[in-house]
């Protein structure tokens, strides 16, 4: 059976609308098949209402106001803002997003103290709340107010930056609500998951999405696992949970990728998993002790360079740096190695090779294996005790001058050289005894920036060869054949080495 629909506009009849299936003119009447029935029941496995899990878990989610003591009387001491080096200023930055609401934001200053505004869980009735560590960082003291409008004031503040994470201990008469974690890895993308929080101060706050990635590595903290959702969430949410369709702690959120500070459908947060451990940690003797090998390292996760260094995509991973005095130093390791295993049990990844050696027991040797210079090779290394100051000390800003002259032109790759003078290595913060090539000047669409290389980036080595100046870089370059790809160690003034790989995309004819 047909149905016949009327619309009546104000539009012209050049405005053509689309109902049901067929086309007609406002104001014209015009037969449209019938739409297909709508099914009012939603699937047996999707509950027509969050509501039952909002009622479990609300209760036992918090906001956190954290607080510093005043150094000036009548004036309360702000939070230093972040540093580019902590929030880099681009389009699509990644942002720890806690609401600043700093007095003196609306033009008074109230004298209080107020260093931020974020989310936070109670994980157990005694009264230990976990949240992000960047919500508490700098804080005397915190103010932490339950669903129920009770609220709580602490100074047993315990905190693991390295992971951004953070507990709070408060002390009630009776027992308090609390969440159960989950299982994070148990959770597949499309699984669907709640986010609970005070974007924006709003307490009580609930949205809802799904998991749309797993395994995010950002480097945005030192030991990180992050699960993405595009669950809203904005500023405030931080420390908040990240609930599964239990009830149950999968994630807790941390960050947001976003052009403008606000919701942009990528939220980050951290696995559950990860957070238990941190938590039971800073429970039991308040810090997190982790062993330590003393390396830099990154992901081999380009196969032709993966075939230059001798080993396979996703089997090892490639050390930068090496640490003066710790273990690896000590036991012979070089920048430039491959680890492949450790232990007896075999490296993959960074996260693994962090998982292995968080594992191992401190002061006993150990069997590491590397590839170097293409070639396997086993060493003996003893973990150490990870120094609290490991990963914290952020290398120091660095310009390269502007304009400067006699560069050679290396035509091949896109790119102008000049040798690592020892001003320029000062200024640039590199070691006065470095040799090599400096970049000075990269194409946009040439073949170095297309591998990622820029301004300021030295070339110390071509497939394994030593390079002391921009002429010998040169000829190196004009002697290698790109079409199979040729590999450079380069160094940047952060400190530390990588490896890329310049490959021509031409192909014979």
């Amino acid at each position: 059976m047909r149905r016949w629909s009327l619309a009546f506009s104000s539009l012209t009849l050049a405005s053509v609308m689309a109902v049901g299936g067929a086309w007609y003119l406002p104001g014209v009447l015009r037969v449209a098949a019938a739409p297909p029935p709508v099914n009012a029941e939603p699937p047996k496995d999707q509950p027509a209402s969050y509501r039952a899990i909002v009622k479990k878990v609300l209760p036992a989610v918090v906001s956190i106001e954290s607080h510093a003591k005043h150094t000036i009387k009548g004036k309360q001491p702000k939070r230093k803002p972040p540093t580019s080096e902590e929030i880099p200023q681009n389009p699509d930055e990644l942002r720890k997003f806690f609401d600043q609401m700093q007095p003196g934001d609306n033009g008074e200053d109230d004298g209080d103290g107020t260093l931020g505004f974020g989310s936070g869980f109670l994980v157990d009735p005694k009264g230990v709340v976990l949240t992000n560590f960047h919500v508490v960082d700098g804080a005397d003291e915190v103010t932490v107010e339950l669903h129920d409008g009770r609220k709580f004031t602490s100074k047993d503040i315990k905190s693991d930056a390295k992971t951004d994470l953070a507990i709070v201990r408060i002390h009630a008469k009776e027992a308090l609500p609390y969440v159960e974690f989950g299982d994070s890895d148990e959770m597949e993308i499309g699984d669907r998951v709640l986010a609970v929080g005070a974007p924006f101060g709003l307490t009580g706050t609930v949205t809802s999405g799904i998991i749309s990635a797993k395994g995010r590595n950002l480097r945005m903290n030192m030991y990180e696992d992050f699960l993405q959702t595009d669950a809203a969430i904005n500023p405030g949410n931080s420390g908040g949970p990240l609930i599964n369709m239990e009830g149950k702690v999968i994630g807790i959120n941390s960050a947001i990728k976003s052009r403008s500070g606000g919701f942009q459908g990528v939220g980050l947060a951290i696995a559950s998993n990860l957070a238990k451990h941190i938590e039971s940690a800073l429970l039991k003797d308040g810090a997190v002790h982790r062993g330590y090998l003393g390396v830099g390292i990154d992901e081999v996760d380009n196969e032709e360079l993966a075939t230059h260094l001798g080993v396979k995509t996703g089997h090892g991973v490639i050390v930068t740096q090496v640490f003066a005095d710790g273990p690896a130093g000590k036991a012979g390791l070089k920048e430039g190695d491959v680890i492949t295993a450790l232990g007896g049990k075999p490296v993959k990844d960074m996260r693994s090779l962090q998982g292995v050696v968080a594992e191992l027991p401190k002061g006993e040797p150990v069997e590491l294996s590397v590839v170097h210079d293409g070639k396997p090779n086993t060493l003996s290394v003893t973990i150490a005790e990870q120094p609290s100051a490991f990963g914290s000390i952020k290398a120091p800003r660095s310009r390269l001058p502007e304009n400067i002259k006699d560069a050679t032109s290396i035509d091949k790759i896109g790119a102008d050289a000049v040798d690592l003078t020892p001003s320029l290595a000062e200024g640039l913060g590199y070691k006065d005894t470095t040799k090599g090539a400096l970049l000075t000047d990269v194409e946009r669409n040439g073949l170095a920036a297309s591998a990622g290389l820029g301004r300021g980036v030295l070339v110390t080595k071509v497939e394994r060869q030593s390079v002391a100046s921009a002429s010998e870089l040169k000829e190196k370059l004009d002697k290698a054949s790109l079409d199979k790809g040729v590999m450079l160690q380069v160094r940047t003034p952060k400190g530390g080495v990588t490896y890329v790989l310049l490959k021509s995309n031409a192909t014979d004819q």
